[in-house]
């Protein structure tokens, strides 16, 4: 082997190494912003130190106005657990268990975690951007000027908002899953709603299956609103910086909600 393919050999070796480094040092340094974020969020929620008003301006904006995605996601999501249960059941002349094959894919699994996809697609990205905006128009360094926090002001309640919408959408969006779920049986396989709904409340499914949802629906939440709270204080470089924010909110919750879904499942099995 010649000297120069040995040099090139090291060089690429350094630059693996090196690059391993930087990504392990940029995973760390978010994995700690996070955590000091969520301390200082935790310490403004107990004891209750956030602007009250600015919570309930947040839950509507953030929970009222995402209710038509939500329910439009929620019917076809019933809709399509029906479809792709449909072979199965009909080669096994199953038709009883279709309510409780729907509704426990649907409660522990594709509820919340569709249901999340969407509210930090809607909510988290919107977010990001706004307190983005806010850090490079220096409306952050104008809230310290006036002796206001911007954790308590604004930063806490979006993040409790966040988290309530969230938990509720899943509520609802289980609901109207089932619905569209139950009224898809009759086209699709011939079966009548009552049949589904037998098959739901027949025993097999239990508060529990109902819980492991709302659960996640918590966890997931509580990474969209850090995420978002997060990045958009760190903006920097005017209004590219809010976008790449914005990206970066986006791609972080969407893989934490899949890698949280992954633990509290194995968990909880």
């Amino acid at each position: 082997m010649s000297g120069g393919a040995v040099l090139g050999e090291d060089v690429n070796k350094k630059g693996l190494v090196e690059r391993t480094g930087a990504s392990f040092l940029r995973v760390s340094e978010l994995v700690g912003g996070f955590a000091v974020m969520f301390a200082r969020i935790l310490s403004r929620v107990v004891p209750p130190r956030f602007d009250g008003r600015q919570l309930v301006v947040n839950l509507y904006k953030m929970g009222v106005k995402s209710i038509p995605i939500v329910a439009v996601t929620a019917l076809f999501t019933g809709a399509i657990m029906v479809i792709q249960a449909a072979p199965l059941v009909q080669r096994y002349q199953a038709f009883g268990l279709i309510g409780w094959g729907a509704g426990f894919g649907t409660l522990r699994e594709i509820g919340p975690l569709l249901t999340a996809l969407m509210i930090s697609g809607r909510v988290g990205a919107n977010n990001a951007a706004e307190l983005g905006t806010m850090s490079v128009t220096e409306q952050i360094d104008a809230l310290r000027a006036l002796a206001i926090d911007p954790i308590g002001y604004l930063v806490a309640p979006r993040f409790l908002a966040i988290v309530i919408t969230l938990f509720c959408s899943t509520l609802f969006a289980d609901f109207l899953a089932l619905f569209g779920a139950a009224y898809s049986c009759g086209p699709l396989l011939g079966v009548e709603p009552r049949v589904f709904y037998n098959g739901v409340t027949s025993g097999l499914l239990t508060f529990g299956d109902v819980a492991h949802g709302l659960v996640k629906a918590v966890f997931f939440g509580a990474m969209i609103g850090l995420s978002s709270c997060y990045f958009g204080l760190n903006v920097s470089g005017g209004a590219p910086g809010v976008g790449r924010a914005v990206n970066a909110t986006v791609v972080v919750s969407a893989a934490s909600i899949f890698v949280l879904d992954y633990f509290i499942s194995f968990l909880s099995a």
